[in-house]
């Protein structure tokens, strides 16, 4: 996937960013660098690079002199450049990485991880842009991975990160997650728990004895959540029905 394809780095780290520029195009990715935000602002800013769409990917580090590196970004964003952003950055507290995904960011790695680890969080970055349409809503990659803002989800391993923190569901919390994201709408009871017993399981009192069961499936689904993100809600219920994952600000 590196051949050919373009990065900007934007970091004033006169150690690090070398490093960084020497592995990306040993790794085959063609590169460019600034070592202020204000000189990457004038540069990728320009009206012919903005047209040509001659770019991949920003890695932009966050406390730079001038401008932040989400100032940077966000003006970025104002002249129309909107090429996905990767925050590689020192700065590892929880309320820079949701502050970089609120802004549009595609992905939050902290520098002290290693290069195998960046290079494949770019990988993933590059081909849920490539999955992605103008709406903004995530597809799935063809290795199963769906990016949807702060939520990623992986078929393969049946796993779950919300913000980059694993988020540790069974199978069965899985499913429901899965099929909430991908429905894209109100989801019933009933289609929650045909996905995790098969069409028309008998469960619990009654005809619709199984409700109960869903009920208490997304408390803890939700519960697992919230313990990554106090602030979580992208889960929200339909009174009589079922459930739907919410497309909103926070987070999609």
């Amino acid at each position: 996937m590196s051949e050919g394809v373009s990065i900007v780095v934007v970091d004033d780290d006169d150690l690090f960013r070398p490093m960084l520029v020497g592995n990306l195009t040993d790794a085959g990715y063609r590169v460019r660098e600034f070592p202020a935000p204000d000189q990457a602002l004038d540069a990728l800013s320009a009206d012919r690079l903005v047209a040509e769409g001659d770019l991949d990917l920003l890695i932009l580090d966050w406390k730079m002199p001038g401008l932040t590196g989400l100032e940077l970004l966000q003006r970025l964003r104002q002249v129309g450049l909107m090429t996905p952003a990767l925050f590689l950055t020192s700065l590892d507290d929880v309320i820079y990485e949701e502050a970089a995904l609120k802004a549009g960011a595609i992905d939050f790695v902290g520098k002290t991880r290693s290069f195998a680890i960046l290079q494949r969080r770019i990988e993933l970055a590059l081909s849920r842009s490539e999955a992605g349409d103008s709406t903004g809503e995530g597809r799935e990659s063809p290795e199963g991975v769906l990016q949807l803002g702060p939520l990623t989800l992986d078929s393969g391993s049946h796993a779950i990160t919300w913000q980059n923190q694993a988020v540790s569901l069974t199978l069965g919390e899985f499913k429901s997650v899965a099929l909430m994201v991908r429905a894209g709408r109100d989801v019933s009871y009933r289609e929650i728990y045909d996905a995790l017993r098969g069409e028309n399981f008998a469960a619990g009192q009654g005809p619709d004895g199984y409700r109960a069961n869903v009920r208490a499936l997304i408390k803890r689904v939700r519960q697992k959540f919230i313990a990554v993100d106090p602030g979580f809600d992208a889960i929200e219920n339909f009174p009589g029905f079922g459930y739907r994952w919410r497309s909103g600000e926070k987070e999609l």
